[in-house]
């Protein structure tokens, strides 16, 4: 299998399971060895008191995408710990896109830059998330 049908079918495997992305209405854009790319449009159930999206929806979609960068190579990882820094807010009806980059893989952890944008291309969030491998595969089950 090459790389990139590997990420595919681990992303297919995390789908399969993962209940919070599906209900939240996310989507799978982009997925590679390596890297991955998920959208979510905020929906008005999802903003706080000021009327914008709660900083926990905008970190559970950069978490989300972290997630699919750090398991596309079919080995099971969990996150280890994470940061994020929220930059703008994002609006009601905006299509948030978080694109997460896997900028180290170790044998044993792995470190993942995310970058939440809206439609416009503005930036919304950067989230720096450690990843840990666990045993087992996604390829197997």
């Amino acid at each position: 299998m090459t790389p990139e049908e590997i990420a595919r079918l681990s992303a297919d495997a995390l789908w399969a399971e993962d209940a919070v992305a599906r209900s939240l209405g996310m989507e799978v854009v982009e997925i590679g060895p390596g890297r991955a790319v998920l959208a979510m449009t905020v929906q008005p159930s999802m903003t706080n008191g000021h009327g914008t999206c709660h900083g926990g929806y905008i970190f559970l979609l950069a978490d989300t995408a972290f997630a699919y960068a750090c398991n596309s190579r079919g080995a099971r990882c969990v996150a280890q710990h994470a940061q994020v820094s929220f930059l703008s807010p994002g609006r009601p009806g905006a299509r948030l896109t978080a694109e997460a980059v896997e900028i180290h893989r170790g044998e044993r952890s792995g470190l993942t830059d995310v970058t939440v944008r809206d439609e416009r291309g503005a930036t919304i969030a950067e989230f720096r998330g450690g990843s840990r491998i666990v045993p087992g595969s996604l390829l197997t089950r």
